[in-house]
């Protein structure tokens, strides 16, 4: 699913601000194009302090955001680590409007119906979780789909936080014919990130 095509060496968001000053990749490592970044950053910024008059900027634009790629571009690791922290950022301001406006018991019961419908997803059979590609098309591998949603589900069965937000946004699955629809899986896999910013 990975959502993201990787000078100082930190990112830093406080209060909705991002510090960059990322380093490069070097050698043949391929890169973020600098300039998309920084717009994109600046973009967050402005959308965040409010400056961005009738912006649609959400945790999920962030977790959803592509960079070019090229030699010599930003190095992705940490520009990834920044729109981490950055969609986590975006995610309590949204959580904290959502308990202004209806109340902190209508927010939980949300979630609860978030987590509802998610589980209802990963515990069907193995294979049988997502709608399957046509004859002649590519998607997911479901092997690979399904032994992850298995950890998914044995966080959820445990009740821990055994996954962090990363480790379900980056999460990259190879193709096959007749592979899990993209889009499904995709989505499952957002409503899973959303939970554990939830439960932080």
């Amino acid at each position: 699913m990975a959502r993201r095509s990787q000078q100082s060496d930190t990112a830093d968001v406080q209060n909705g601000r991002v510090h960059t000053s990322f380093p490069l990749a070097t050698g043949s490592q391929l890169g973020y194009q600098q300039e998309q970044v920084d717009r994109f950053l600046e973009e967050a910024r402005s959308a965040y302090e409010g400056a961005g008059e009738g912006s649609a900027m959400t945790s999920e634009t962030v977790r959803r955001r592509a960079f070019a790629v090229k030699r010599g571009g930003y190095a992705p690791r940490y520009v990834d680590a920044a729109m981490d922290r950055l969609e986590e950022v975006f995610y309590e301001r949204e959580r904290r409007a959502r308990v202004r406006a209806a109340g902190e018991e209508a927010w939980w019961d949300e979630t609860r119906q978030l987590l509802s419908e998610v589980r209802g997803r990963i515990t069907r059979p193995r294979g049988k979780r997502f709608r399957r590609r046509g004859m002649f098309a590519t998607g997911y591998r479901r092997s690979q789909v399904d032994a992850f949603l298995d950890r998914v589900s044995e966080m959820f069965d445990r009740r821990e936080l055994a996954l962090e937000p990363a480790e379900v946004r980056d999460v990259v699955f190879h193709s096959q014919w007749r592979g899990y629809d993209e889009e499904q899986v995709d989505a499952l896999l957002d409503a899973v990130v959303e939970l554990i910013l939830a439960t932080r």
